[in-house]
């Protein structure tokens, strides 16, 4: 097969509809948008609105709480760390932080700081340090002969 060749399958396109070309067109006059009002003329986007009846997401209650005050953690698996040493993207001798976790193209942005978790198997052995762990996880890297820190959390 040449490029030249190349077809849509019969039936995969549509031709467009010629709109407002004389009432003989069957979409002649008004273009088969009905007669007059705000949704016939262009530009026209009313997400929501009902005709004035009350719309449906105001006559729904109020449902759950957001916490204001939550965390918004980058999540990092154990398993997505191996990879990236594998592929010399992180390098298991120096110390995996922010920073190291960045330049290895597995985080973007600072947030609230680095949740690790447990998905995957770790085989090398790193000095970890995030601001949130699973007992898993911790257990995993522990396992390959490396270690977790995480931040001091003051007791009250």
């Amino acid at each position: 097969m040449k490029l030249n060749e190349l077809a849509d399958i019969e039936g995969a396109t549509h031709s467009r509809k010629r709109v407002g070309r004389g009432i003989g067109s069957g979409s002649g006059k008004t273009g088969g948008r009905g007669v007059k009002g705000q949704k016939s003329r262009s530009g026209v986007a009313i997400n929501g609105f009902e005709g004035g009846q009350m719309p449906l997401y105001r006559r729904l209650p109020k449902r759950g709480f957001v916490n204001i005050f939550a965390k918004d953690y980058n999540i990092v698996s154990v398993g997505r760390i191996q990879q990236a040493i594998d592929a010399g993207k992180l390098d298991a001798k120096s110390a995996v932080d922010f920073e190291a976790l960045k330049a290895a193209g597995l985080v973007r942005r600072q947030r609230d700081g680095i949740r690790l978790l447990a998905d995957g198997e770790l085989k090398a052995k790193l000095q970890i340090t995030v601001q949130g762990a699973s007992k898993a996880a911790v257990e995993k890297v522990e396992k390959a002969g490396g270690s977790v820190t995480l931040p001091a959390v003051a007791e009250a």
